[in-house]
């Protein structure tokens, strides 16, 4: 039986998932589990990477056997992560020396403001497109080199090793401390303010600025890539070798799922964060709007496509919050049905500023509030202000990307868990004043991973094969006036100033 189908591993933020996909890009079998989000201290944010990597195994196995399908009937792997998450083990061992710090993380914003003093906010931008912000990678690996001795003496001797949680998952599946291959795709790279955004390679004078030692870094390599970087291991979750050969940052994977290959298409996915990316062609736009550049993607013997980024911290992490931390719902998705009790929001407003604000305001000072309330509010109208809340923060980016591009948003292509939430894509329609498009396969994120891994290999032949795959399955038309939506954005804005300047 020949190959016929693609794997990828989605390596989330909240779970772990592994989707297999066939030739026209449907979903043929998939499985998911949750690991723990860990918070020592408020602000702090970790995971076990172990407990991932357990994870990860469970679901190849499951997904297999659910779908009835070996690992001979799979032409490749591809990988997608959440992005900036860091970990840093032994070589030898594969142990961490310490819980992941994940992207969300704030613990770093001393060493941030130092950095910051000496260099200014956008001091990397130049090289990196990126400001000094707690977001990113590089000041992490900092923080455990600087708080884990045992981490920085293997470093300094060279055996202790850096990734993100792409990079961890492929040297496990390719070998682990049996000669795993140790890479990270140019997409991830990106985000770890290391990597200078011209060359494509680690930049000296930073990784000097933050005293970390070259040799921990991982290779950095195109997000589909035909040499491979190693196949699975016999006796591993497969029990096959099969090439792992594409690799992609979640979102970056998301806009390859939704095949925005073109200059100026954009794409949003709204997941346990928010992210919106504007395909800027094979040169990284600077922005002056507080967007950042990234690399878009980078398919092996081409040049790299570039994007700009607005990045939210907290969209369906908001939803979760009220479940688990309020217990106003039982299930993420009563979000809609609780918000669908009232008519409007009541006059409040939540900007869910948990860990400081990302794009494009940049304010690690900023912390969450809800605002607005009267004896008049119940908790249909704070549903209501939830939901709403994703979709100003949207407009946010939105408005500081057309200031950059010089390009209204004509529509929107929307993914992620949070898109069957028809009230929320409705009102996203309404506050952009722009159509919303949901794709026929919402699982954009895995799909764009998959996509790497089977240009590599010949599974699909090229981008325009991709682009027949997208299929729109639904489109919200904006319904509001103009009165109402300046209205409605003037009392966000009003919300997000009450939000800065509360941590010293």
């Amino acid at each position: 039986m020949g190959r016929k189908y693609i794997g990828a591993v989605d390596q989330g933020t909240t779970s772990s998932r592994f989707i297999i996909f066939d030739h026209f890009g449907r979903i043929v079998s998939v499985d998911q589990k949750e690991h723990a989000q860990i918070f020592p201290q408020p602000g702090w944010v970790e995971h076990d990477a172990l407990e991932i990597w357990q994870n990860v195994q469970e679901v190849i196995r499951s997904a297999l056997a659910k779908g009835g399908i070996s690992g001979s009937d799979l032409a490749a792997i591809g990988i997608t992560n959440q992005r900036e998450t860091t970990v840093i083990w032994d070589k030898n061992t594969g142990k961490p020396f310490a819980n992941a710090i994940v992207w969300q993380c704030t613990r770093t914003d001393r060493i941030c403001d130092d950095l910051s003093r000496e260099y200014g906010q956008d001091g990397f931008r130049e090289k990196t497109g990126l400001p000094i912000a707690t977001y990113f990678s590089g000041p992490k690996i900092k923080w455990i080199l600087d708080h884990v001795p045992e981490a920085r003496r293997a470093a300094d001797k060279g055996e202790a090793l850096f990734g993100t949680m792409e990079t961890w998952v492929i040297w496990w599946l390719t070998g682990g401390p049996n000669s795993g291959s140790h890479v990270t795709d140019v997409t991830n790279a990106s985000r770890t303010m290391l990597m200078n955004l011209n060359t494509l390679e680690w930049d000296a004078e930073i990784l000097e600025a933050l005293d970390i030692p070259r040799q921990m870094l991982p290779r950095i390599v195109p997000s589909s890539d035909s040499s491979t970087w190693g196949s699975t291991e016999k006796e591993g979750p497969f029990n096959d070798m099969i090439p792992v050969c594409g690799a992609l940052g979640d979102q970056q994977a998301a806009l390859v799922g939704q095949t925005c290959f073109e200059m100026g298409e954009a794409k949003n996915t709204y997941g346990t964060g928010c992210f919106l990316l504007l395909n800027t062609g094979e040169n990284a736009m600077k922005s002056t709007h507080g967007l950042i550049s990234t690399v878009a993607y980078q398919i092996e013997g081409q040049e790299a496509v570039y994007a700009l980024e607005g990045s939210v911290a907290i969209a369906g992490a908001l939803v979760q919050w009220i479940r688990d931390n309020l217990g106003l719902i039982s299930e993420a998705r009563q979000i809609e049905d609780l918000a669908l009790t009232v008519e409007d929001n009541g006059g409040i407003y939540f900007v869910p500023a948990f860990s400081g604000l990302f794009a494009p305001y940049w304010r690690a000072d900023a912390r969450g509030v809800i605002v607005g309330l009267t004896r008049y509010v119940h908790k249909g109208h704070l549903a209501r202000a939830v939901l709403e809340a994703n979709a100003y923060q949207t407009r946010d980016i939105v408005e500081a990307m057309e200031k950059d591009s010089g390009v209204k948003l004509s529509r929107l292509k929307v993914d992620g868990g949070m898109v069957a939430n028809e009230l929320l894509m409705q009102f996203q329609a309404d506050i952009l004043d722009c159509p919303v498009i949901r794709p026929e396969i919402t699982e954009t994120t895995a799909l764009g991973a998959a996509y790497a891994a089977g240009l590599a290999v010949g599974f699909w032949e090229g981008l325009n094969e991709l682009r027949r795959n997208w299929k729109i399955d639904r489109t919200w038309e904006p319904t509001m006036n103009a009165e109402t939506r300046e209205k409605g954005c003037e009392g966000w804005k009003k919300a997000v100033a009450r939000t800065l300047e509360w941590v010293e």
